[in-house]
């Protein structure tokens, strides 16, 4: 039995024109796309659409991996209406390169993107999931999700005399007894 899985999804970015004097663009995920063909080894990018004041991109095609380990994660997902797929883009630091941020990472775990967000380095974004990964994803967790059945620890009980602490507080020993700083 296969411990991961793993589909290729394309990812479209969008390019909005920003009023924000720091920045002339708004960078986002938008959408992925289940099965979608590599970049030719120039990297250059797809345009999709384009409207006023934004263009969409395939920007990329990257590998969804699923793994036994995270189905708790991947149930977490199918049950919020609609699901998502989460999209990381990196800032490229490259300043030959034609495009401020790469996509970086695409993911079903929402404990894993909430991970990334936490750093703050990355655009974390949740994209609608389309219904031929959601089913994918269903059969991945089917097939591999164990629950994991819960027990309580059970305290150790104290022992007659035992003292709730090691020793006594400083503040509770006479003057000349307590250390100086």
């Amino acid at each position: 039995m296969e411990k991961s899985e793993t589909m290729p999804l394309g990812v479209v970015i969008e390019r909005q024109r920003s009023d924000h004097p720091w920045s002339d663009f708004i960078w986002r995920p938008v959408a992925v796309i289940p099965g979608a063909p590599a970049l030719d080894s120039r990297g250059d990018w797809t345009e999709l659409r384009q409207g006023e004041g934004w263009t969409q991109y395939h920007c990329g095609t990257l590998r969804l991996e699923l793994f036994r380990a995270e189905t708790e994660a991947y149930k977490v997902n199918l049950s919020q209406t609609p699901p998502s797929i989460y999209v990381l883009l990196r800032r490229d630091d490259d300043p030959d390169s034609p495009h401020d941020y790469l996509p970086f990472l695409v993911t079903a775990s929402p404990y894993e993107a909430q991970d990334y967000l936490d750093s703050g380095e990355e655009i974390v974004e949740a994209v609608p999931m389309p219904e031929d990964v959601a089913a994918f994803l269903q059969a991945f967790v089917e097939a591999h999700h164990v629950d994991e059945v819960f027990t309580k620890r059970k305290r150790k009980k104290a022992a007659p005399g035992d003292e709730l602490f090691s020793r006594c507080p400083p503040v509770s020993l006479p003057p000349k007894a307590r250390r100086s700083p």
